[in-house]
């Protein structure tokens, strides 16, 4: 019975261990110097909103996700997010597969390569983002808030032309 409960505890402790490194990015960490918004936990299990792939200076894959609040606002057609809405936006480099050109016998493959830009959230609170349109808005890179607040300033201003979808670009491709 001894030895039982020596192994169980090992392999509690193991599964500890294993289980650290994938608590970085949970909501207990670093908020963002802007709107004090803490990364998501969990947030890489959230629903796909949409994919694209962004040209020019951008030049990125990119996947946008979204929390259950913001997936029900998207399934049912409103023109408004309600407060607790979270959107998230995940990049990459827009990178050719040689791999799997030589599969197609001609360049026609690319896939996501290194993150870019790390993890940016939207987040919805009408009170508390009133001045941004009732939304805050985050950037983590490797877990980590953006310590540029002037690249974080910078998101509402971009996100004005869509005013007329709630200040968001993204629409649900079901």
């Amino acid at each position: 019975m001894k030895h039982l409960a020596l192994m169980s505890a090992a392999a509690l402790t193991a599964c500890a261990i294993a289980f650290m490194p994938l608590c970085a990015g949970r909501a207990d960490e670093e908020a963002d110097p802007v709107f004090g918004i803490k990364m998501p936990a969990g947030y890489r299990d959230w629903r796909l909103i949409s994919v694209a792939h962004e040209a020019g200076k951008l030049d990125d894959l990119r996947a946008v996700l979204g929390n259950d609040i913001a997936i029900e606002a998207y399934r049912a057609g409103k023109s408004e997010f309600p407060d607790g809405a979270i959107i998230a936006r995940l990049a990459w480099a827009y990178t050719s597969s040689e791999e799997n050109n030589k599969v197609f016998g001609q360049p026609q493959s690319f896939v996501a390569g290194p993150p870019k830009e790390g993890a940016q959230f939207m987040v919805k609170d009408a009170k508390k983002y009133a001045a941004t349109g009732g939304w805050g808005f985050a950037q983590f890179n490797d877990g980590k808030p953006l310590a540029d607040e002037a690249v974080i300033k910078a998101c509402f201003p971009c996100h004005e032309p869509a005013k007329a979808h709630d200040f968001v670009f993204t629409r649900y491709a079901p």
